[in-house]
């Protein structure tokens, strides 16, 4: 059934359900009735008993004949101990004489019994302490299973008859509920069909809020998500080609001009040292693009950490790229910080943060490391401009203009090893300058 559509298999669920419980009342409803309108015939007949008893003691004259019928209950007064002539088709004399010893042997005043007689049921109390005519006698009550049976099968056909239609008319809600509940899981089915087609561009929209209407909001939000991720994807393939355009550019123009012996630095000492400066750009972006999708690929599979000290970190790379510029002052306030993480990503973090630092310092850049309860706090200030405020939220974006409109994708690497290693980064603009903060969660021990 699981290949079948899934408002068919509703449906089938639904009806089968029903089915069971209908079969269910077949089996118990007789058997649950017939218990109860038993001890009813019981209570009847005895009621009966004293309805009689009240009218006073009965009279020997009318010894054998029914009494008084009431609701199909009958009566006979028969003596515990005198023979019994009277010949009854309704109740056998051999019966009779069974109830003699019976209330003879009977130690409660009333009692309940049962009979099969000509196929038939009987349902009887015997009510002794009785005399007539100073003879002690016994009230033999009794009634028919016919009244019973009578009772039971027209319930129970009635039952029947409210269930056929019940079952009849719960077809067309069961069709309704099942069309109901699939048709917007038809409709999202046709949306993520789309979207795995990169036709995305068409927003998911359920109208309900229960769990179809969550998933269809979360199909949506990944709607979104692919949407600005191709956007950025495009934008990543434009920036790259923009970027790399241009020392590619410079280096094919000057090594043209040398060959024709032109030398656009007036030698070609000067010329060369251009071509190799935009030489070591390019393959600098080249290695953070590489470096980029390496840790795209990384942030898939589960990561190999471990313990290493923080502040010999920043240390050893300040002591190897601070001769970039010697002539700027390094103020250093590093606290003895332990992190558990990939230390190759966090020497590549704090790389980028520093030539982020160097190009738009001034004369001072300070580092500090500062330790809380729950987190330790890298953070890198310089002297130099503030960070524009409107790119302030896209600043970690891959290709994000500076204030110089240099593209870069440095600080988008320090994004995605602080995400891979639980921590946060951001930049403020502080007195006198910027700076870029970065919040480590401590190790638990």
């Amino acid at each position: 059934m699981k290949n079948k559509s899934l408002a068919f298999q509703i449906w089938v669920v639904f009806s089968g359900i029903l089915l069971v419980i209908s079969l269910l009342l077949v089996i118990l409803f007789p058997t649950t009735l017939r218990g109860f309108f038993t001890k009813e015939i019981y209570k009847t007949i005895e009621n009966q008993q004293l309805v009689l008893t009240d009218y006073g003691e009965p009279d020997i004259n009318e010894l054998g004949r029914d009494k008084k019928k009431d609701r199909s209950v009958s009566h006979v007064v028969v003596p515990i101990q005198s023979p019994f002539f009277l010949y009854s088709e309704e109740l056998p004399l051999d019966f009779i004489r069974q109830t003699q010893d019976l209330a003879a042997n009977q130690t409660d005043a009333t009692a309940r019994y049962e009979k099969n007689i000509k196929d038939q049921t009987l349902f009887y109390v015997i009510r002794k302490n009785l005399t007539v005519d100073g003879e002690p006698v016994y009230l033999l009550s009794y009634s028919w299973d016919s009244y019973r049976n009578d009772l039971v099968f027209t319930l129970f056909r009635q039952l029947m008859v409210v269930m056929f239609i019940v079952f009849l008319f719960s077809w067309i809600p069961s069709i309704w509920l099942a069309r109901y509940l699939s048709k917007p899981l038809v409709k999202l089915e046709k949306h993520v069909k789309d979207i795995s087609e990169q036709a995305w561009h068409e927003p998911v929209e359920v109208d309900r809020n229960d769990e179809i209407g969550k998933l269809g909001h979360t199909i949506e939000k990944m709607r979104q998500h692919l949407v600005r991720k191709d956007e950025a994807q495009q934008t990543l393939l434009q920036n790259i080609s923009h970027d790399l355009k241009t020392p590619v550019m410079v280096i094919r123009g000057y090594a043209k001009s040398v060959n024709d012996g032109i030398f656009p630095k007036g030698d070609l000492t000067s010329t060369m040292d251009v071509i190799e400066e935009e030489s070591e750009k390019l393959e600098k972006k080249i290695k953070d693009l590489l470096y980029l999708t390496k840790l795209d690929f990384l942030s898939t599979r589960k990561p190999t950490k471990a313990v290493f000290h923080l502040d010999q970190l920043v240390s050893d790379e300040v002591e190897r790229i601070k001769w970039a510029k010697a002539d700027l002052d390094w103020q250093l306030h590093l606290e003895e910080a332990e992190i558990l993480g990939d230390a190759e990503q966090w020497e590549k973090l704090i790389e980028n943060l520093l030539e982020n630092s160097l190009r738009y310092a001034k004369n001072v850049i300070s580092i500090s490391i500062t330790k809380t309860d729950q987190s330790i706090l890298l953070r890198f200030w310089n002297d130099g401009p503030s960070i524009d405020e409107g790119i302030m939220d896209q600043l970690f974006e891959p290709f994000q203009k500076g204030h110089k409109g240099e593209f870069g994708i440095g600080l988008s690497i320090v994004k995605r090893i602080a995400d891979l290693h639980d921590a946060k980064v951001w930049a403020v603009n502080e007195e006198n300058g910027a700076a870029f903060y970065t919040k480590i969660p401590l190790i638990i021990k």
